[in-house]
């Protein structure tokens, strides 16, 4: 029969929780062993394999076909899809449904990463197969290199052999982690070796706060009237009518040349209230030297740099002039912040 909330004490509970703490505990120092093992065998075995598999995928025409079943056909997909996202092409193609038709997806450019922990998955026959056939490069992540997808491998990246966090040492845990390990390792790898940018990045990720971090300033500034700009000679009665007009907040002092030499803010006006603050010029109230950005700052960046001054408004600067400006609501809007 079923045991009910309510059926349980106090000090069941207790126990219960101090359980379920203790065995998450267990669960994390065994995974992170796994994973330091991993780290080990990059200095030792695991490094000359790892090498060429970057140099294999680099010189590759073609694009990375991930596949496996089970636990490490979930982790592959998520590998396949880490690649894609980092600027090298690869999906994933399931161990059986290659075998029904999709691995025509697979050409001669193309490499094929598999992931079998033991080796010996017996679904994946019909993909080595084909690879050895027509000559597909064939790299195994595997902890058997004597196993027949080791012995049929192009390149074995052997991982360490590690104890599972399950109790029963079934379920793939630290296994499956390591996997996914080795995979993350592999697609940064790759993308720093092919040089790929944050704005590479982006082209990728279009959607999301994500996305939206990833947008420049240039995307979303205010450019031509919008902003509000005037000489350092300005009269702050008409500097101040400009200034509400624009809404920003903020008032951007140029020189003769229409270089950005200042800015006034409302902590400005406010230390400078008096009888005769009309009167003054722009260029006796200003702050000298304000905080910029550039066209191709990311508006990730942007929001960091507001947050920090505790300002609400920056200026876009190309070649000491400006060229925009952006506002926190802006930020917001794209999802930014």
């Amino acid at each position: 029969m079923a045991i009910s909330p309510t059926d349980l004490s106090t000090e069941d509970e207790f126990d219960m929780t101090s359980q379920c703490l203790v065995s998450a505990e267990r669960t994390l120092e065994t995974e992170i062993a796994g994973l330091s093992a991993v780290r080990a065998a990059l200095k030792n075995g695991l490094a000359a394999p790892f090498q060429q598999t970057c140099e294999l995928i680099q010189k590759s025409p073609g694009r990375v076909i991930v596949t496996g079943i089970g636990k490490s056909g979930h982790i592959g997909t998520k590998i396949a899809a880490s690649l894609a996202s980092t600027g090298t092409p690869a999906f994933f193609v399931h161990a059986s449904e290659a075998s029904h038709g999709d691995l025509g997806m697979i050409t001669e450019n193309d490499v094929v990463l598999a992931l079998s922990w033991s080796g010996e998955t017996q679904e994946l026959a019909g993909i080595v197969s084909y690879t050895r056939r027509f000559k597909v490069p064939l790299v195994a992540i595997t902890s058997r290199k004597d196993s027949t997808l080791g012995r049929a491998a192009d390149i074995v990246m052997k991982l360490p052999s590690v104890a599972e966090a399950c109790p029963h040492g079934l379920a793939p845990t630290t296994s499956a982690l390591i996997q996914l390990a080795i995979g993350d390792a592999l697609a940064v790898a790759l993308l720093e070796g092919r040089g790929f940018t944050a704005q590479d990045f982006r082209v990728f990720h279009p959607g999301g706060r994500l996305g939206a971090s990833l947008k420049s300033a240039k995307d979303i500034m205010h450019s031509g009237e919008r902003m509000p700009l005037v000489s350092a000679n300005t009269s702050m009665s008409e500097g101040i009518v400009l200034m509400t007009q624009r809404g920003f907040g903020v008032l951007g002092v140029t020189d003769e040349l229409h270089q950005l030499i200042g800015i006034i803010t409302d902590g400005d006006l406010r230390r400078h209230v008096s009888s005769n603050l009309l009167d003054k010029t722009a260029g006796e109230i200003m702050t000298r030297s304000p905080k910029t950005v550039t066209p191709d700052t990311l508006s990730a960046s942007v929001l960091e740099l507001v947050n920090s001054l505790s300002i609400t408004s920056v200026f876009v600067i190309e070649d000491g002039r400006p060229v925009g400006i952006v506002h926190l609501h802006d930020l917001l809007r794209i999802g930014a912040a």
